[in-house]
C-alpha cells in the first residue's frame, strides 16, 4: 500500500513511555494526600476545647488489654499538646497533601517536570528519614527510609531515560 506523499517523510512522535512504576508512585502519593486530608481535618476539629476533652475523656476510659502503659501515655501526651497546636498541626498536614497531590496527579499525568520534583521533594526527606532510623531505631522509619530511597532512584533513571529519549526524537526529526 503507497505512503501518502503529505507522511512520507514525516517521522511520528514516540509517546512518553509508560511506566507502571510511575503510576504505581503516583497511586502512593494520592493514598498519601488523602491520609493527611483526614489527619488535617481530625486536627481541626480537635482545636476546639471540648472535642479535645472528649477525645482525651474517651482515651481515659477506653479497655484496652495489655496496652494500658501505651493508652496512658498517648493521654499524657495529649494533654501536654493541648488543644491549641492542633491547628498547626493540620496546616502542616494540609501543606504535605498539597504537595504530595502535586506529585500524585503530575506522575499519574506523565509529566516530565512531576518525575524531578518529587526526586526533590522525596529526596528532601531522605537525610531526616535517615537520622530519625539511626537514633531511634523502628521497622517502619526503615521501611520508610528504603521505601522513599528506592523512589528517588527508580525517579531519576526514569527522568534521565525520558530526557535521553526526547533529546534523541529532537534530533531525529530536526
Amino acid at each position: 500500500m503507497p505512503i501518502p506523499e503529505s507522511t512520507a517523510g514525516a517521522v511520528a512522535p514516540t509517546p512518553h513511555p509508560h511506566h507502571a512504576g510511575l503510576r504505581v508512585i503516583a497511586v502512593y502519593e494520592i493514598v498519601k494526600t488523602v491520609c493527611l486530608v483526614l489527619v488535617a481535618m481530625a486536627a481541626f476539629h480537635l482545636d476546639r476545647q471540648q472535642n479535645f476533652e472528649h477525645l482525651v475523656h474517651w482515651l481515659e476510659h477506653l479497655s484496652l488489654a495489655d496496652s494500658d502503659s501505651l493508652r496512658w501515655k498517648l493521654v499524657g501526651l495529649l494533654e501536654d499538646f493541648g488543644p491549641s497546636r492542633f491547628v498547626a498541626v493540620g496546616a502542616v498536614a494540609l501543606g504535605y497533601a498539597v504537595l504530595f497531590g502535586i506529585e500524585g496527579v503530575g506522575l499519574w499525568l506523565g509529566k516530565y517536570w512531576a518525575e524531578w520534583f518529587t526526586v526533590i521533594a522525596t529526596g528532601s526527606l531522605v537525610p531526616l528519614e535517615l537520622y530519625e532510623t539511626l537514633h531511634g531505631f523502628g521497622w517502619f522509619k526503615l521501611a520508610a527510609l528504603i521505601g522513599n530511597a528506592a523512589i528517588v532512584v527508580y525517579l531519576v533513571r526514569v527522568a534521565l531515560q525520558t530526557r535521553t529519549a526526547r533529546h534523541a526524537l529532537r534530533r531525529h526529526t530536526s
